[in-house]
């Protein structure tokens, strides 16, 4: 189990890059630098976020396209549920308006949208992070 951002404990699986969809485009530039920092690395650092169900990336096309670029087989997944209330889409440029609909659409037919138009947040009371502990109560007293 990895830690995310060294305190919520999340599940990374490595999956084929051949099962995943892409539902942005990537500019090249920017997509050499990442592959660069990769290599200069030696160790991809993140996982990219993929929704469960339709295995379509909401965050890290870049280092998915870093990876392909570089001959690997495999990446570092951390699967989400895309229909979850917590996670919501909103576009990176100001007045742009991105839906769920939009990422489903773009990635299931393959007309990918412009590089860096979406972004993906979890919105949820920190309650939600920590989950149950039941623990009886004579386990609190003694």
């Amino acid at each position: 189990m990895q830690k995310l951002s060294n305190k919520i404990p999340i599940d990374v699986t490595l999956i084929g890059l051949d099962e995943l969809k892409e539902h942005e485009n990537v500019e090249p530039t920017h997509l050499k630098e990442i592959r660069n920092q990769i290599l200069r690395d030696g160790v991809l650092k993140n996982p990219i976020v993929v929704d469960r169900n339709t295995k379509i990336i909401l965050d890290g096309h870049f280092r998915f396209n870093a990876l392909r670029q570089l001959g690997c087989s495999k990446i570092p997944v951390f699967f989400v549920d895309y229909n979850s209330q917590y996670i919501q889409v909103e576009g990176w440029r100001d007045g742009e308006i991105v839906t769920k609909e939009d990422v489903v659409r773009a990635g299931l037919t393959g007309k990918k949208l412009p590089p860096k138009t979406s972004k993906h947040l979890l919105v949820f009371h920190i309650s939600k992070i920590v989950g149950k502990v039941d623990i009886p109560l004579d386990r609190l007293t003694r």
